[in-house]
């Protein structure tokens, strides 16, 4: 099994060099993806897409997402051009990372009109749909009532892989039928009641339209700290993974694959070590050993 590894980059506009030369490091390391969060409407941060697109510009291997991309304020035809260009430009290393829109009062004050819930998640799995309609070439295209765009022909690049961000009960649904991997909400893993309901949802709408629940995998955002010494706990009060050694980090994750079915994680640092430092013990330390030890899955 192919488990992928990444990380959470800064999008500070104050920490420049440093986005920069993470995503250089992660690079040559060989880690599998680095990600950047979609908030247009907060000042002090770079635009998802346009960081996206510099950094997949400044690699070679390592893929980019945005995670997850705010749907409101990037309709789904502009979306699935920019998907093509930047999967066309970076050599397949785009993947497109997609949520349904959650903070609606920030949302609105960039001119959005605001979504009833069942509206927003009905235009997140419509997006879904027109992404891949608008991808691989074939002939024009007509779909939906959120997008109903007329005789618009495909891009002759395929369609990216598709992540998710999906929290409720319906857009796990659309995550089941439409999608090939999913974030759990709030940095939830698998020992979680939130991640064990939440999957559970997307398994059945998977099998209830002749998928199965394995074609969608599931990538963690999981935060914590990578400390030179074992922590005598791993975990909060609350179940909540807080980090340890190498050594506990390397345990935990191969058990989240083996037993569990991870497919892969994205590293949110934690702690007083420098990001760049913890990211080498990810990349150089962990990651390879629990790919060593899922290798034969």
């Amino acid at each position: 099994m192919n488990v992928r590894f990444g990380y959470g980059s800064p999008a500070e506009l104050g920490e420049l060099s440093e986005i920069l030369r993470l995503a250089e490091q992660a690079d040559r390391d060989g880690l599998d993806h680095f990600s950047t969060s979609d908030h247009p409407y907060l000042a002090e941060r770079l635009d998802g897409y346009a960081m996206v697109g510099f950094l997949l510009g400044r690699t070679e291997k390592i893929a980019g997402f945005v995670n997850v991309t705010n749907l409101p304020l990037r309709p789904a035809p502009i979306l699935a051009r920019t998907a093509a260009t930047l999967t066309a430009m970076s050599g397949d290393r785009f993947i497109l990372g997609l949520g349904a829109g959650g903070a609606w009062d920030r949302i609105t004050t960039m001119g959005v009109p605001r979504l009833t819930p069942a509206a927003a998640v009905e235009a997140f799995e419509e997006a879904m749909v027109l992404v891949r309609q608008l991808s691989g070439g074939g002939p024009a295209v007509t779909s939906g009532t959120h997008y109903p765009v007329k005789g618009l022909a495909a891009s002759p690049v395929r369609a990216p892989e598709i992540w998710t961000g999906s929290v409720g009960s319906k857009s796990l649904a659309a995550t089941g039928r439409q999608a090939d991997g999913w974030i759990p909400g709030h940095a939830a893993d698998w020992s979680s009641e939130p991640y064990l309901r939440s999957r559970a949802i997307i398994d059945e709408a998977a099998l209830a339209v002749g998928r199965k629940p394995t074609e969608i995998a599931t990538i963690y955002n999981f935060p914590g700290a990578i400390t030179a010494r074992p922590l005598p706990r791993t975990r909060d009060d609350e179940g909540r993974w807080i980090g340890g050694s190498t050594d506990q980090w390397i345990e935990e994750l191969t058990g989240a694959v083996l037993e569990h079915g991870a497919a892969g994680f994205t590293l949110f640092p934690t702690g007083p070590d420098p990001y760049d430092i913890t990211l080498k013990r990810w990349s150089q330390e962990i990651a390879p050993a629990v790919r060593a030890a899922t290798a034969s899955r």
